[in-house]
C-alpha cells in the first residue's frame, strides 16, 4: 500500500468540526469491520467514504502493523489528523519477556486497570503457536491448574485479545515491510485460546477478536489455524461452531463424573454425557475435521488402563484426537505427573482403538510457561508456596482445570 494508490479526499471532510471536547480516544484494535465502520461514521466520516476508509485503515493496522496515523500515507493529511484526534491504536504493555531454554517465550502483559495476563509463544519445527488469554484469572477453579488458583478479575476486551497476537508479531519482527520481498513464512502460524481464562465465558469478545485475526486482508490466520479450548460450557458450543468456526479442544481429563467433578468442577453443571452430546454435532456445524480432547495425566487419579478404555468408549463416533498432557507441576500443587511408562501405556490403548494419541512435549517449564502453569506474576508474588498449597489442597476430594 503506497501513497500513489491514495484515494482522493472529497470536500465532505471540510464539514467535520475541528475542535473536539476532551473525550477518551476510541481504540481501533479489536473492532470488527462493521464496528470500525460505525465508529468512523459516528466520529464524522462521511458515510459514502466510510467503507473505503475501513479498508485502508484495516490494512495499515493489521497487515503492515502501523501504530501511527501519520504513517498512513494513502490517507490525506487532514484525514490522518482527524483520526488522531478521535482514535488510537493501543496494545497491552509488555511488563516482562522470558525466553526458555527451548525457545518458548512468555510475556507478562499489563492491560487497562493495571491488571496482568500471560501469553506464550511456542516455536516448533514447522510452525509457531501463540497461546493467548481471554480472562484475567479464571472462574473455573480447576484444581490441577495454576491459573485456577487466581480468582477471576474480569474478561479481556476484543482489543486486548487481538493485542496479544500483535505484540507477539512485534517481538518476532513478523510484520511485512513495504518495498521488501514478500516473506510467506509465518512465525505466528497458529493461535490457541488456551491461556488464562475460559474463552466461552467471554464469548462475544473472543468471537469479535477472532473475526479480526481471521480477516484475509490483515493478520489473515485461517480458522483451521485457530483452536479454542473450553472446559465444557455446553450452551456456547454450538454458537462457537456457527459464529467462529474454529477448531475446538475440550479439557476433558477424566472418564467418570465423580473424578471430573473434582478435576473440572464445571462438570457438576454439564456432566460428561451432556458435554459429549453437545460435541457430536460440532464437526458438522463448524466444518471441522475433528475435536481435540485434552487429557492431563495425573498420577493415580485418571491414568489407569481402565480410564483409557473408558475414554475410547465414551468418544466413539466423534471424529477426534486425544492430546495426552504430562502434568506440569507448580508450587503447592497436590498432584504429580504420571510416569512416562504409564503415559505410554495409556497412549497405546487409545492408539490401538483408532485414535491419534500424541503425547505433548512439555515446553517452557523452566519459566512456568507450560500448560496449566500460567498466572499473573504480581498475583503469584503475593502468595507463598504454602498459601497456594493451602488453597489447592483437597478437602473431601481434590479439584482442577488445564
Amino acid at each position: 500500500m503506497t501513497a500513489q494508490n491514495a484515494a482522493p479526499i472529497t470536500q465532505d471532510l471540510l464539514t467535520i468540526p475541528r475542535k473536539l471536547p476532551e473525550t477518551a480516544l476510541t481504540n481501533i484494535v479489536g473492532l470488527t469491520r462493521d464496528q470500525l465502520h460505525q465508529a468512523l461514521i459516528a466520529a464524522g466520516t462521511p458515510e459514502r467514504q466510510a467503507k473505503m476508509r475501513v479498508g485502508q485503515i484495516w490494512q495499515w493496522v493489521y497487515h503492515w502493523g502501523v501504530r501511527d496515523f501519520a504513517q498512513m500515507t494513502n490517507l490525506a493529511k487532514d484525514y490522518r489528523a482527524f483520526l488522531a484526534e478521535r482514535f488510537e491504536i493501543a496494545l497491552p504493555e509488555i511488563v516482562t519477556r522470558q525466553i526458555s531454554a527451548d525457545g518458548t517465550r512468555k510475556y507478562l502483559l499489563r492491560i487497562a486497570g493495571g491488571h496482568e495476563v500471560e501469553t506464550v509463544y511456542i516455536p516448533e519445527e514447522n510452525r509457531g503457536t501463540l497461546c493467548i488469554s481471554s480472562q484475567v484469572g479464571c472462574t473455573l477453579t480447576c484444581s490441577f491448574c495454576h491459573t485456577g488458583t487466581q480468582k477471576l478479575v474480569r474478561n479481556l476486551t476484543a482489543g486486548e485479545i487481538v493485542g496479544q497476537v500483535m505484540l507477539a508479531r512485534d517481538d518476532l519482527g513478523e510484520w511485512p515491510r513495504p518495498g521488501e520481498p514478500k516473506d510467506e513464512t509465518r512465525l505466528v502460524s497458529n493461535v490457541v485460546l488456551m491461556g488464562m481464562g475460559e474463552p466461552l465465558y467471554n464469548f462475544d469478545n473472543v468471537r469479535d477478536a477472532m473475526k479480526v485475526v481471521m480477516d484475509g486482508e490483515g493478520i489473515s490466520l485461517s480458522r483451521r489455524r485457530i483452536t479454542l479450548s473450553t472446559s465444557g460450557i455446553v450452551p456456547e458450543i454450538a454458537k462457537t461452531a456457527e459464529e467462529i468456526g474454529c477448531l475446538l479442544a475440550v479439557s476433558f481429563h477424566a472418564t467418570e463424573d465423580a473424578t471430573r467433578d473434582r478435576l473440572v468442577p464445571v462438570n457438576k453443571k454439564w456432566n460428561i454425557e451432556t458435554l459429549l452430546n453437545a460435541l457430536r454435532d460440532y464437526p458438522r456445524l463448524s466444518n471441522s475435521e475433528r475435536i481435540t480432547f485434552e487429557y492431563v495425566m495425573l498420577d493415580g487419579v485418571n491414568d489407569s488402563d481402565a480410564d483409557a478404555r473408558r475414554l475410547v468408549k465414551l468418544i466413539r463416533g466423534i471424529p477426534a484426537k486425544i492430546n495426552l498432557i504430562p502434568f506440569n507441576e507448580w508450587p503447592g500443587t497436590p498432584y504429580k505427573r504420571s510416569s512416562w511408562e504409564r503415559i505410554e501405556a495409556f497412549a497405546d490403548i487409545v492408539h490401538k482403538a483408532g485414535y491419534a494419541s500424541p503425547i505433548r512435549t512439555p515446553r517452557g517449564e523452566d519459566i512456568m510457561a507450560a500448560c496449566g502453569q500460567l498466572k499473573s506474576a504480581t498475583e503469584r508474588g503475593r502468595k507463598s508456596a504454602a498459601q497456594i498449597a493451602a488453597e489447592t489442597a483437597p478437602q473431601a476430594a481434590p479439584q482442577t482445570r488445564a
